[in-house]
């Protein structure tokens, strides 16, 4: 069996570089570098397809930067996601989600997803 894993579109063999995520609470497809392991509910997508990637109307896709430079995988890697896991599935209080009176680099919210302003802006 082969080390490399293929591009998950129907009659695609190139090689993956990109992981999609679909977030359906939030109506969020997220597009990130190759995963560390193949996951059953994401998507492995090559350079061409994840550079077409669009997502269906009124959904918003989140294109997550490579980092520069040699891969370097952390056993945290999976403890990280599954904290972020059990913290987006943990039902919200009143308090929760609020943004503190001044606090700027804040633009929106969505479920547990946050976008933030550039500070330069």
């Amino acid at each position: 069996m082969s080390s490399v894993r293929r591009c998950s579109r129907t009659a695609c063999g190139r090689p993956a570089v990109a992981t999609l995520t679909y977030v359906y609470a939030d109506s969020t497809a997220v597009l990130g570098p190759l995963a560390t392991y193949a996951e059953p509910h994401c998507y492995d997508l090559c350079a061409e397809h994840a550079e077409r990637l669009t997502a269906p109307r009124g959904w918003e896709v989140v294109r997550l930067a490579a980092e520069a430079g040699p891969l370097r995988r952390s056993s945290d890697d999976l403890e990280a996601l599954a904290n972020a896991v059990r913290e987006a599935a943990r039902p919200q209080t009143p308090r929760q989600g609020r943004v503190p009176d001044g606090d700027s680099t804040e633009g929106g919210r969505r479920g547990h997803l946050r976008v933030l302003r550039s500070p330069d802006n």
